[in-house]
């Protein structure tokens, strides 16, 4: 087998993951911030804010799982009886969103049961792509390269714990957001509340920083083994570094800083995470040459993704500046 074509997969899913992480994490934590507007007409613009970009963002969604499913069946094959549940809840609580996105508009009696819908959809989806998260960090037992646990294996405290961090990281995104496309009260507000998801976010990051080493040995030897050490101490000092500009770009009343800098908190977490895993695809035993496809398959769809992908990002691109600038109350695109 060509070593460097699940390498390429890996990379281009991982990608797809972070794309997503970011994209539509932003209109996830818009979603989860919701309950805290103290109007209708707040609610529309926040709506409004990411009524453009929000159907096109899970695009990477698709392509991350149309990925792992191609490249690394027998990975698909393993997590997905691991973490069936978790999945499941997540795209249901997608569907009522997206479904509540589409019928608010229109409603008139029962706006605030999709209110009630967007609201949920939301945070459940949230919460539960991070409990995935954490289900995968933790590990998935494996014997004769498949699947030998329980339906429930992922429920753990580590997993909840992650779970509600990447809840309070897609809020502290969305609260950016907020900040970056929309005035008056519901930019004000979101300015407050980014300072105290802040906080939350890195208190989260800490405490799996430290959970992850303790627990799992494989991490702590990458981490803090020589020379590693020496080469790795920069990742969680730029994320401090990163978290202090953040939080003095919020005082003095910036705008496109503080979402600049919550997306590079996210990266940060997001390649301690590859620094701590890779090459594991399914920790602690599999990893991306034991469970990619046959080297005919990776290259017949990678020469499809090649064509494919410049498109996603043209007309991502082309969306994000036909549809530019701030959102005042009572505009929108409905």
């Amino acid at each position: 087998m060509e070593w460097y074509l699940p390498v390429i997969w890996a990379a281009l899913i991982g990608t797809a993951v972070a794309m997503y992480v970011i994209l539509d994490g932003f209109d996830l934590g818009v979603g989860i911030l919701f309950p805290t507007a103290r109007a209708e007409r707040e609610r529309d613009q926040m709506m409004n804010s990411v009524a453009p970009f929000w159907d096109g963002n899970e695009t990477w969604l698709v392509l991350g799982g149309g990925g792992l499913l191609v490249a690394f069946p027998q990975a698909y094959a393993v997590i997905m009886p691991a973490l069936y549940l978790p999945v499941i809840f997540m795209l249901l609580a997608l569907i009522f969103r997206g479904v509540a996105f589409e019928f608010r508009w229109p409603a008139r009696t029962s706006k605030k049961y999709w209110n009630f819908a967007f609201a949920a959809g939301s945070l459940l989806a949230a919460f539960f792509q991070g409990v995935i998260l954490g289900g995968l960090v933790q590990g998935i037992n494996v014997q004769n390269g498949q699947f030998a646990g329980g339906p429930f294996d992922w429920l753990t405290p580590f997993a909840i714990l992650v779970g509600l961090g990447v809840t309070a990281g897609y809020a502290l995104l969305g609260a950016t957001w907020l900040i970056l496309r929309t005035e008056g009260a519901v930019a004000e507000r979101a300015r407050g509340q980014a300072k105290m998801l802040l906080l939350a976010v890195l208190a989260a990051m800490a405490i799996v920083s430290l959970w992850t080493p303790l627990e799992v040995e494989r991490i702590a030897a990458r981490w803090f083994s020589t020379p590693n050490i020496y080469y790795l101490w920069p990742v969680p000092l730029l994320t401090a570094v990163v978290a202090y500009f953040l939080w003095k770009w919020l005082n003095e009343g910036r705008e496109v800083p503080p979402f600049l800098a919550t997306i590079a908190l996210f990266l940060l977490g997001y390649l301690g995470l590859v620094i701590s895993n890779f090459p594991y695809l399914v920790p602690p035993t599999l990893t991306v040459w034991q469970t990619a496809a046959a080297p005919a398959s990776q290259i017949f769809m990678l020469i499809g993704t090649v064509f494919l992908l410049p498109i996603i990002l043209g007309y991502i691109a082309f969306v994000y500046w036909l549809f530019w600038g701030k959102v005042r109350e009572g505009e929108g695109y409905h």
